[in-house]
């Protein structure tokens, strides 16, 4: 047992004991009472537990024995529930069979999402995702329009059929509320770029050549921010091959591994992303025109550590779910600001993705397997300029 929870255990126990302390001492003191004049003492004893401060007025300065003890038990007790709140999520682990299924799922389930929200698999969204293009009259992103849940969902969201999220966690007020403006005070980078599926292609790609392939397409975002003044790194690990074979079962561990010494080396770094590129029906075309160019989409993807069928998942705890949400969400309507039809609804789905690292964690879904590498390259100077617009202007 860890010392955390044989401490738990050991207050709970100490609290107990106290409590039947408690009830007996009380009780043999309003026996006693009784003994003399029952209706009185039962008043008395009320005004006691119910009206400590009109009671507290009647009293003799000195306390009883029974009273003390009521009073310092209460003190007491509140130890348990501080050190409860120390450990969050210890006392509520999931099991090995139940924590390898959520890893499994969690490696897989954002890929393979098409242009209308429906996974292509084991799962389907709960939302479908119109197809806007640029031109098309715009979205109304008025405050006023956005406080409304319903509205909010149906226009910049679609929520996996597995998860689920109330109008607490999407309160507009709260999340255009915190600034996701990078400290440029400071020097150093500001910005990781990193890629869990590191072996993802594209129609046109070249085998073998990581030029041609997601890694190619961040390296070039990389170039991009940089250019505009945002110290950009690019980490390039390999996190989905073992053995020399591709197995994304624990990309997101293996990457989490590498990570997490690369912020600490570079403390400066306030903003993390990790970039895909989506998977859909071979028909299907992620794909407009920005600027005169064919333009791949995108789409920001949140992981929100909650299933219906788990609840909140103890073992992928992110502390950061509220500013990963803001986030994608700034993020989401400075896109359709500036460039509509240009993203695609924010995915919601009920694993973590990494998404704890720092609060200003994004995971981008950049296209798919049928864009060309041109279309993602174009992409991202839509996205670089987006980025800038929220971490800077």
């Amino acid at each position: 047992m860890k010392q955390s929870a044989f401490i738990r255990v050991a207050l709970t126990v100490i609290g107990g004991i106290v409590c039947i302390c408690l009830l007996c001492i009380s009780g043999k003191g309003i026996m006693k009472e009784w003994r003399y004049d029952s209706q009185e003492a039962v008043l008395k004893y009320t005004e006691e537990m119910y009206m400590p401060g009109l009671a507290y007025l009647k009293e003799d300065p000195g306390p009883t024995a029974v009273q003390w003890i009521k009073k310092n038990a209460m003190s007491w007790l509140p130890l348990i529930q501080y050190v409860e709140q120390k450990q969050p999520y210890d006392s509520v682990m999931e099991d090995e069979e139940t924590i390898a299924k959520i890893l499994e799922n969690q490696a897989n389930d954002e890929n393979m999402i098409d242009e209308n929200g429906n996974l292509i698999g084991n799962k389907t969204a709960a939302a479908q995702e119109p197809s806007v293009e640029q031109g098309q009259s715009p979205i109304d992103m008025s405050i006023e329009r956005l406080r409304d849940f319903d509205y909010l969902i149906s226009n910049f969201y679609i929520v996996d059929s597995t998860t689920m999220i109330g109008p607490e966690q999407l309160n507009v007020d709260d999340l255009l509320g915190r600034s996701m403006k990078i400290d440029q005070s400071i020097g150093g980078p500001k910005v990781l770029i990193f890629h869990t599926h590191s072996q993802e292609t594209f129609v046109d790609s070249t085998p073998g050549d990581t030029n041609t392939s997601i890694v190619g397409v961040g390296e070039y975002l990389t170039k991009l921010l940089n250019e505009k003044g945002i110290e950009t790194i690019h980490d390039t690990g390999v996190y989905d091959i073992i053995n020399g074979q591709l197995d994304r079962s624990n990309a997101y561990e293996n990457a989490e591994a590498s990570i997490r010494p690369i912020l600490e080396a570079n403390p400066s770094v306030e903003v993390v992303i990790d970039l895909h590129r989506d998977g859909v029906a071979e028909d299907t075309h992620l794909v407009t025109e920005i600027n005169g160019k064919p333009t791949a989409k995108i789409m920001y993807f949140n992981g929100l550590s909650r299933t219906r069928t788990n609840g909140d998942i103890a073992y992928l705890y992110n502390p950061y779910i509220q500013d990963n949400l803001a986030f994608s969400l700034q993020m989401e309507l400075a896109s359709e600001s500036n460039y509509p039809g240009f993203a695609r609804h924010i995915y919601l789905g009920g694993y973590r993705y990494n998404l704890h690292l720092v609060p200003k964690s994004l995971l981008v879904e950049a296209g798919a397997q049928t864009n060309t590498v041109e279309e993602m390259m174009n992409a991202m100077e839509v996205l670089a300029d987006t980025l800038h617009h929220v971490l800077t202007e």
